[in-house]
């Protein structure tokens, strides 16, 4: 991953580098997934790809209190995740990559089913902009698989059973949404 290699040049580049080789297993561990984290809410992968080199440069800021971290996975995507909010409130919804509904859908559909499931999966992410923040972020994080309820509370700074209590309201509304465009 170009990611990675670079990291790991400029990391030997710099003086007084406590632990190279765990910064670099960080970026190697941990940069897809900040990726996908990242691109789930701006939607836009050279925005994406800015945003975790921002992440990785906070570390990189931060490095001589690593230690003190405890879980260094939840810590890194709740940068990542903020470093994102702030850059999606400047760019322009028309800078979303129109492509990315497109991406999610299986490419070994057929391609009418492609086509229809595409058009699905604009109409949820239409929707899902259209949903209150807090609604909004907690269901981005769901569809995130690799994060528990737990984590996603920690990232969001609320409480478990807040979390949960967005979760279902965000998809109850989502679905009453999705529903009435169907009908209407």
């Amino acid at each position: 991953m170009a990611l990675v290699e670079g990291w790991s040049l400029a990391l030997s580049s710099m003086e007084g580098v406590g632990s190279e080789t765990d910064l670099t297993a960080m970026v190697e561990s941990y940069s897809s997934l900040l990726f996908r984290v990242v691109h789930s809410v701006l939607r836009n992968q050279a925005e994406a790809e800015d945003v975790v080199q921002d992440a990785f440069v906070r570390v990189l800021e931060h490095r001589r209190r690593l230690p003190e971290v405890r879980e260094t996975r939840v810590w890194l995507i709740r940068i990542a995740w903020n470093l994102a909010l702030d850059r999606r409130r400047r760019i322009k919804p028309e800078q979303f990559d129109e492509g990315f509904a497109e991406g999610l859908v299986s490419r070994e559909l057929p391609a009418d089913q492609a086509l229809n499931e595409a058009r699905r999966m604009k109409a949820v992410l239409r929707e899902m902009e259209r949903l209150p923040r807090a609604e909004r972020d907690v269901l981005t994080l769901a569809a995130i698989e690799e994060l528990r309820m737990a984590e996603m509370a920690e990232v969001l700074g609320r409480s478990e059973s807040a979390v949960r209590a967005l979760l279902f309201r965000a998809r109850t509304r989502l679905r009453e949404r999705l529903e009435e465009g169907r009908r209407g």
